[in-house]
């Protein structure tokens, strides 16, 4: 599997890593065939993203392009930022192989729903356990009992995925009440500190 110059760059050396505790909007996805997992955090001003972080769970390319939405969306109003595509994303980078081109739709989508759930938050229309710990509420009675990383039931003690496909040991996050990968220091959801 060949990848650009543009990709290996972005993979050993990515751009923008990392949580924003305090962020505008957040929105994860994850792809349950091939286990990577983006969630994007941003910062709006004046209708222009002034930061924005990610943090990836998956191959090189899924960091490669994690990397790069959050280069073409930085400095963007919202709406430039919505019109970032797959497409976009693969021809920016140099091209992508073919079977890893799901990754540029992934990083599209992450960012996409960051900025959904932005505006949602903004018109005071976010609801639900993922919107309310993406504000960095805890949700009182909040059935913390699916992995977000395949949405399927989580069973414990221990706390493992339990289907076959991303087989994670998962924590429970005492901020916000829902599960992370336990690999992680922070909380995919909320941003908070894990307690081990």
């Amino acid at each position: 599997m060949i990848y650009s110059d543009k990709v290996m760059d972005h993979f050993q050396n990515p751009r923008n890593v990392g949580t924003l505790p305090d962020a505008d909007g957040v929105g994860q996805v994850g792809n349950p065939v091939c286990g990577d997992m983006m969630t994007f955090y941003v910062k709006v001003k004046d209708d222009r993203l002034t930061d924005i972080k990610f943090q990836t769970f998956g191959c090189g390319a899924a960091i490669a392009v994690s990397s790069m939405v959050s280069e073409m969306a930085l400095g963007k109003t919202v709406q430039e930022a919505m019109d970032i595509t797959n497409e976009k994303v693969a021809e920016e980078l140099g091209g992508l192989p073919k079977n890893k081109m799901h990754c540029s739709n992934l990083g599209a989508d992450a960012l996409h729903a960051a900025l959904e759930n932005y505006q949602a938050r903004k018109a005071g229309t976010a609801s639900g356990p993922a919107a309310e710990a993406a504000a960095g509420r805890a949700v009182e009675g909040a059935a913390p009992d699916h992995c977000p990383y395949c949405d399927g039931p989580v069973q414990g003690p221990p706390n493992m995925c339990s289907c076959k496909t991303c087989d994670l040991d998962l924590v429970e996050c005492g901020h916000c009440h829902l599960y992370t990968n336990g690999a992680e220091t922070r909380c995919t959801h909320c941003g908070a500190q894990l307690e081990r």
